[in-house]
C-alpha cells in the first residue's frame, strides 16, 4: 500500500481548557463529532462499580436547554446517528450527521457538557436501564462476561484495574444524585475533554462555531490522572467460574503487554503477534486448534478490554480465549497455545506470513480511516490518549515497519509463568 500523507489537523484549546481538533475531508457531505472525556472504569470510586457507565446513560437524559431524549431525536431527525460508550480510560459521545447539522450537534454537545439533567427520576430510571442491560448482556447470556469481566480480577490486584466496570446491582442502587453531581464536577470539566470533528467542514468556520457554543462553559479544576501501574505477573494465576448458560466450556489466558505510550514499537509488535496467532482461517491457532486438532470450537486473540489495541493505556492485556469441546481439558488448550507462542519465540516468523498479517492489519486501519465516524473516533481518541490525532494516518506505516525480530521478541515475553488464566465451566448439560 502506498504511504498516505498526514493531513493537516487544526487545533485549539479554549479558555476553559477544552481541547479541539478539526480535520477536513470533503469526500462526502457528512461530518463526525465526538467528545472524549478522560474518565472510564478505572476512574470510578470503590463502592460505586459501574458508575462511569451509569453516568454515560445519564448524559442522554437531557440538559439545561434540551428535554429528556430530545438530543437523540434531534440528531436522528436531522438524518444523523449517535451513541456513546464507556471504556477503561475514557467515555465518549459521538454523532455522524449531514454537514448541515454541524451547528445543531455542537450546540447539543455543549449543552450537556454545561449542565446535564441529573435528577432523582432520571437517576432511578437509568439505574434500572443499566441493570437490565447487565441482565441481557451478561447474566442471561452465554459467555456474557467472559473474559472481559472475569479475567481482570485474576490478572490485576488493584481496584481500578480488577473490578467489574459494568457494576454491582447493589452499588448501582446506592448511587445518589449527590454522587452523580460530584462525578460530573470532577471528571466532566471541559479541561478533561477533547472535542474531535472530521468531515465535510471548513476548519476556520467550524472553530468559530466551537468558540460560539463552548466558550461560556465555566472552567473547572481538571483531575490529575493517577498511575494505575501494577507489578508484572511472575507466576501463573488461575481463577474458575461456572456459566449457567454456556453449552461448552472455555478458557482464557491474559499476558501483560508493553505500554503503548512508552514502548510503542514493542506494543505494535504485540498487536501483530495477536493477529498472527488468531485472526483469520490462516492464523496459527485457528489452523492448529480449530481445524487440525479439533481441541477448540473457536478461538480469538486481542489486546485491550474490547478488542481495540490502541484505546487502552497501561496496564493492559493480550487475551487469548477459546471455547472448547467438553471432552477437551482446558490445560490441553493452554498447552497448545503456549507451544505456538514458543514456536514464534524460537522459530520466528517467515517473511510471507508476516507480510500477510501486516497487510490484513493495514487493510483494517484503512477501512477505519475511510469511514467518517471511524476516523472521527480514532483521531479524537488518539488526541485524548496520546496528544496526537495524526496517529490515525501514521499507524499504517508504523505497522508496516514491524519486523519479524520484534514479533519474536513479543512472543518471548508470553510465558506460562507470566499468564493469568480463567477457566469457564459450562452449566448447560
Amino acid at each position: 500500500m502506498p504511504a498516505v500523507a498526514t493531513p493537516v489537523i487544526e487545533r485549539t484549546t479554549l479558555g476553559n481548557g477544552l481541547r479541539v481538533v478539526v480535520h477536513e475531508d470533503h469526500a462526502a457531505p457528512v461530518v463526525g463529532i465526538a467528545v472524549y472525556y478522560d474518565v472510564g472504569f478505572r476512574s470510578e470510586p470503590e463502592g460505586r462499580t459501574g458508575f462511569a457507565h451509569l453516568f454515560e446513560h445519564l448524559m442522554f437524559q437531557g440538559s439545561a436547554n434540551v428535554g429528556k431524549m430530545e438530543h437523540p431525536r434531534l440528531v436522528q431527525g436531522a438524518g444523523g446517528t449517535m451513541n456513546g460508550s464507556t471504556h477503561p480510560d475514557f467515555t465518549n459521545y459521538f454523532q455522524a450527521v449531514p454537514t448541515s447539522a454541524l451547528e445543531l450537534t455542537l450546540w447539543l454537545e455543549a449543552d450537556r457538557m454545561r449542565a446535564p439533567a441529573v435528577t432523582e427520576e432520571n437517576l432511578a430510571n437509568q439505574v434500572a436501564v443499566v441493570q437490565n442491560e447487565i441482565r441481557v448482556n451478561v447474566l442471561n447470556r452465554p459467555y456474557g462476561g467472559f473474559p472481559w469481566i472475569e479475567l481482570p480480577p485474576v490478572a490485576f490486584d488493584t481496584f481500578p484495574n480488577a473490578h467489574n466496570g459494568y457494576g454491582d446491582f447493589h452499588e448501582l442502587e446506592a448511587a445518589t444524585v449527590a454522587d452523580a453531581n460530584d462525578f460530573f464536577t470532577r471528571f466532566y470539566a471541559p479541561g478533561n475533554a477533547v472535542l474531535g470533528i472530521s468531515g465535510d467542514v471548513d476548519a476556520n468556520s467550524t472553530l468559530t462555531l466551537v468558540h460560539q457554543h463552548f466558550d461560556d462553559i465555566k472552567r473547572r479544576r481538571t483531575p490529575k490522572r493517577p498511575s494505575f501501574a501494577e507489578p508484572a505477573v511472575t507466576s501463573e494465576r488461575r481463577g474458575e467460574i461456572t456459566d449457567a448458560h454456556a453449552t461448552a466450556p472455555a478458557v482464557a489466558a491474559g499476558w501483560r503487554v508493553p505500554d503503548p505510550a512508552t514502548q510503542p514499537e514493542q506494543h505494535l509488535a504485540t498487536v501483530v503477534l495477536a493477529e498472527l496467532l488468531a485472526e483469520g482461517d490462516a492464523s496459527r491457532l485457528q489452523q492448529r486448534l480449530v481445524f487440525r486438532d479439533r481441541s477448540a470450537i473457536s478461538i480469538e486473540a486481542y489486546l485491550g478490554s474490547f478488542g481495540d489495541p490502541f484505546e487502552q493505556r497501561d496496564p493492559s492485556l493480550l487475551t487469548i480465549s477459546a471455547v472448547h469441546p467438553p471432552g477437551t481439558s482446558p490445560d490441553r488448550v493452554l498447552s497448545a497455545v503456549q507451544e505456538e507462542l514458543d514456536r514464534v519465540a524460537t522459530g520466528g516468523v517467515g517473511g510471507e506470513e508476516l507480510a500477510r498479517v501486516i497487510a490484513r492489519l493495514r487493510a483494517q486501519l484503512l477501512k477505519q480511516r475511510d469511514q467518517t465516524i471511524g476516523r472521527t473516533l480514532a483521531l479524537t481518541m488518539f488526541e485524548q490518549q496520546h496528544g496526537r490525532a495524526e496517529r490515525v494516518w501514521e499507524l499504517d506505516e508504523r505497522v508496516a515497519a514491524v519486523t519479524a525480530d520484534q514479533v519474536r521478541a513479543a512472543a518471548t515475553s508470553m510465558t506460562a509463568d507470566s499468564r493469568s488464566v480463567v477457566i469457564l465451566k459450562a452449566g448447560v448439560r
